[in-house]
């Protein structure tokens, strides 16, 4: 099991954001609410990288079965290690 290493860090935000993060924090800290948006934002904005580098791949013209191959190896591969 990983334990996590945190640091505290100064941000600032808008007034609305706190207040949407304090209305939907549950039980938890704010703290560990704002790490689980930011968590969530973050692979979501990985995942839109992903599928826009495929659609540019894909779209390309490339009929090339070797490069298809190898692209859709590489993809496996990284998704494997998330």
């Amino acid at each position: 099991m990983r334990t996590a290493t945190k640091t505290t860090k100064t941000f600032s935000l808008d007034k609305s954001v706190l207040a949407d993060v304090k209305r939907t924090k549950g039980t938890g800290s704010e703290s560990e609410r704002v790490n689980r948006l930011l968590k969530f934002a973050l692979d979501l904005e990985k995942r839109a990288s992903l599928y826009e580098e495929a659609g540019k791949f894909f779209s390309s013209g490339s009929n090339d079965r070797k490069e298809r191959k190898a692209y859709e190896l590489a993809s496996l591969n990284s998704w494997k290690r998330e």
